[in-house]
């Protein structure tokens, strides 16, 4: 499977998946993308102080955070950004993941959680540099995607581990 092929298959899977699994694939995903480990790497000059104590907030709390508590957080870790153009990966990653987060719970939108996937993928990819044409290849990358699978397909919630092979 290649990436576009990938990317179009995660789409199909979140317009299908009923709003029980649409939500926990959320949930279980934007967990994933603000996990502590993420925000080790980043620099003392790259947010201030405000910055990063509302950023692990945020992070803490995502599960519990309202739309409105969260928007107020990522405005103070935007507020906060010191760089131009040189965060942290895993950083960058966790800012990029609440934003997502927030326009869900504030309209909804599939969309975004399609968004919080292609960024769980790009995770996986920088952790292992998958193959573009060959997507699944990696054993991290194969394993994100049947995490995604999983969550997503028709009935999924309740018959987990029916797609193990």
């Amino acid at each position: 499977m290649d990436y576009s092929e990938l990317e179009a298959d995660i789409l199909r899977l979140i317009v299908a998946a009923t709003e029980g699994d649409v939500r926990a694939f959320g949930e279980e995903t934007i967990t994933r993308l603000v996990r502590p480990e993420l925000l080790r790497g980043a620099a003392e000059d790259e947010l201030t102080e405000e910055a990063r104590a509302a950023l692990t907030t945020a992070c803490a709390n995502v599960l519990t955070i309202s739309a409105a508590e969260l928007h107020d957080e990522l405005a103070t870790i935007y507020d906060g950004i010191l760089v131009d153009d040189d965060l942290d990966p895993g950083v960058l990653t966790a800012i990029t993941a609440l934003a997502h987060w927030h326009s869900y719970l504030e309209q909804n939108r599939r969309g975004e959680l399609y968004e919080l996937a292609i960024r769980s993928i790009e995770d996986i990819d920088h952790e292992v540099s998958a193959d573009l044409d060959d997507i699944l290849a990696t054993p991290e990358m194969a394993a994100e995607y049947e995490r995604i699978h999983r969550l997503l397909a028709p009935g999924s919630g309740q018959e987990r581990g029916t797609h193990s092979r």
